[in-house]
């Protein structure tokens, strides 16, 4: 097979820019910044949902919940950021949806699993809840089977999957040979935001608008590392920002971790570390 060029790998696109992140004013408090609710996490899968509840916390999220399963609660409660709240999550759905309506942004599947009990409720937050929702990982995959719910959504939608995750959303085949025309046929059809994961990410809107993603490294291929993409897409949706500034950071403090640690070397944990300094690079003077 002869070898792919760069022209027939990306679709003509533009490259994402250096975000202008405006300083806080001094009278601000915490209700100013966003309410993020996370529904994350199953068995054998308690990191996501703290790696994504910490990158919220960093990337500057008022105030983010984490909502689990009981029979992880006591993991999550004990191990996530103490600057996140966990919440047990009860076997009503009304509770969950009446949880959830508090916050301004939701993320679902970080860790999620794909148990029955998630199956049934996640299409159902998709049609009652009316707030933006960013889905990931789990939520994805459950998504993939519930495909009319999210062509029924009115609110804003952001799915971030790696290429595996968007082909079982889209029946493409792999690997994904034009990745910025399949994600903006993806966007326009299905009316959400698509950010495609992976080397120079892709972030499509469903206007038409794609750009591709400069910043980034191969230190940051490590699991966890979308779970903190979440995070802080999360965090960035809260406070008026977009999903193309978050992949921005994120791809760019994976490269001061990579520039302090190492691209073998550096953990998720470090990246999220470094998303204040990050963020600290672009806010205006």
């Amino acid at each position: 097979m002869k070898e792919m060029t760069q022209k027939e790998i990306y679709s003509p696109a533009a490259e994402a820019e250096r975000p202008h992140l405006s300083r806080r004013p001094q009278e601000t408090h915490k209700g100013d910044f966003g309410k993020v609710f996370i529904l994350a996490g199953s068995r054998g899968l308690t990191g996501a949902p703290c790696l994504a509840a910490r990158a919220a916390v960093r990337g500057g999220a008022g105030l983010v919940t984490v909502a689990v399963r009981p029979d992880i609660y006591p993991i999550i409660a004990a191990k996530c950021c103490d600057e996140a709240m966990v919440w047990p999550i009860t076997e009503s759905y009304e509770d969950l949806l009446a949880k959830a309506k508090m916050a301004d942004i939701v993320l679902i599947g970080p860790g999620l699993g794909q148990s029955r009990w998630m199956e049934r409720r996640v299409p159902r937050l998709l049609s009652d809840l009316a707030c933006p929702i960013i889905l990931d990982a789990d939520g994805l995959n459950i998504l993939s089977r519930h495909i009319d719910v999210l062509d029924k959504r009115s609110a804003l939608t952001v799915l971030t999957p790696h290429e595996g995750e968007f082909a079982r959303l889209s029946g493409c085949g792999l690997p994904v040979h034009d990745r910025p025309a399949a994600a903006r046929d993806f966007a326009e059809k299905h009316r959400c935001v698509l950010v495609l994961k992976g080397h120079r990410t892709v972030i499509a809107y469903p206007g038409g608008n794609c750009m591709v993603n400069p910043t980034g490294n191969p230190g940051m291929a490590q699991g966890g590392s979308g779970d903190a993409l979440a995070g802080l897409t999360a965090a960035f949706l809260a406070q008026g920002e977009t999903a193309a500034d978050a992949v921005w950071i994120h791809g760019r403090a994976g490269d001061l971790a990579a520039a302090e640690k190492g691209e073998r070397g550096m953990t998720v944990g470090d990246l999220i570390e470094a998303i204040p300094y990050a963020m600290k690079e672009c806010e205006e003077e």
